[in-house]
């Protein structure tokens, strides 16, 4: 039999600013189907290029996001952080119009608050990347740094001279660190199935996951 393909998700952009336009290129580069919805002429006939869903809409009101075909999409994301009244009344008209998932940009602690009151996923680009930028500053070997809860992390972390020539069974970072590695990359190949004998060598990069105190003190091992 054969399988059904599966339906793909439809992603609704309000706002493009740089945070919202970004996303859309994305989502636009990786074949995804969005509607992107804007007041601004020419950001939408930019849009255009992206998509055959680009909107000019004026007053974003529940009427007029229907009309766009907002309450079509799996998925809204919603960058107009700077017009907090505007984007918290677009955020209740988006979840009354039946979108399941709604991701919606703050630019506060108390403007994500209410946000998630309404049933919406909040985002804080600016402070997300300035902590992403720190840890890397305080930790010069850190690749990529993914932040899952206030406990959990995970990381992509660079090998050095230190522990190149050292197999991951002599490392035992599990017992030692408490922590796991789900992946290695190693000559631009990502390994996620490794035997223990594996052996590390400089320039090597390994994904981590953990608490953060662990992974703080097994990066400063390596």
């Amino acid at each position: 039999m054969r399988k059904k393909q599966q339906k793909k998700l439809v992603y609704g952009i309000i706002g493009l600013g740089r945070f919202g336009y970004a996303i859309a290129q994305a989502l636009a580069a990786n074949d995804c189907e969005l509607v992107v919805v804007d007041g601004d002429e020419d950001k939408i006939n930019k849009a255009a290029a992206l998509t055959d869903n680009a909107h000019i809409v004026n007053s974003l009101t529940s009427e007029s996001l229907q009309q766009a075909g907002i309450h079509e999409c799996d998925v809204v994301i919603i960058g107009i952080a700077g017009q907090i009244d505007v984007c918290i009344l677009t955020t209740l008209y988006v979840k009354r119009l039946g979108v399941k998932r709604v991701i919606v940009k703050a630019n506060s602690q108390e403007h994500g608050d209410i946000l998630e009151m309404l049933g919406a996923e909040v985002v804080y680009p600016e402070r997300d990347m300035a902590i992403r930028l720190a840890n890397k500053l305080l930790a010069p070997n850190l690749l990529e740094y993914i932040e899952l809860s206030d406990d959990i992390n995970i990381m992509e972390i660079e090998v050095t001279e230190k522990i190149a020539g050292q197999s991951l069974l002599s490392l035992n970072v599990r017992k030692n660190y408490q922590l796991n590695i789900v992946a290695i990359k190693h000559n631009n190949s990502v390994l996620i199935d490794f035997e223990p004998s594996y052996v590390f060598s400089a320039g090597d990069t390994i994904t981590i996951i953990g608490r953060k105190e662990n992974i703080e003190r097994f990066e400063a091992v390596i």
